[in-house]
């Protein structure tokens, strides 16, 4: 029996801030809200956030019509502080976060696995823009 091979699609950015305030801004539920969403249409209303390893989080995305909404949950696999984020999603698929800190900037590269339902260039571009979202957010917060 052969199984699959799970495309992984990459995305990345850098952000010019110091690793503390992109560790914490990344992480924190209140900032999470402000942050995580993939089109000016949707919004983000609620974030929880359990950064540890076996930890859960989940992060309700609606569109602000009221039309649709819908959890990203998942469990943390490996959080090392500053550095790595791994996770596993509801729907089994993982994520893997790395934070390269420059000294003037963080270089954040996140690979996850593609699902089936839609393309995998929707799926890039709907998270490179929730990861363009995170940076403009941490740039432009004091």
């Amino acid at each position: 029996m052969t199984t699959a091979k799970k495309q992984m699609i990459t995305i990345e950015t850098t952000v010019n801030a110091p690793i503390e305030k992109v560790w914490k801004m990344w992480n924190a539920p209140e900032d999470i809200t402000k942050w995580a969403t993939g089109s000016p249409d949707w919004h983000t209303p609620y974030a929880e956030n359990d950064l540890r390893v076996g930890g859960k989080f989940l992060s309700r995305m609606s569109a602000k019509d009221g039309s649709a909404s819908f959890d990203f949950i998942g469990t943390y696999d490996d959080v090392q502080t500053h550095k790595t984020i791994t996770y596993t999603m509801e729907d089994g698929r993982t994520a893997k976060i790395m934070f390269t800190n420059t000294g003037k900037a963080v270089k954040i590269v996140e690979t996850f696995e593609a699902e089936t339902e839609n393309t995998p260039e929707l799926q890039r571009a709907g998270w490179q823009t929730i990861l363009d979202n995170f940076k403009k957010h941490v740039e432009t917060t004091a």
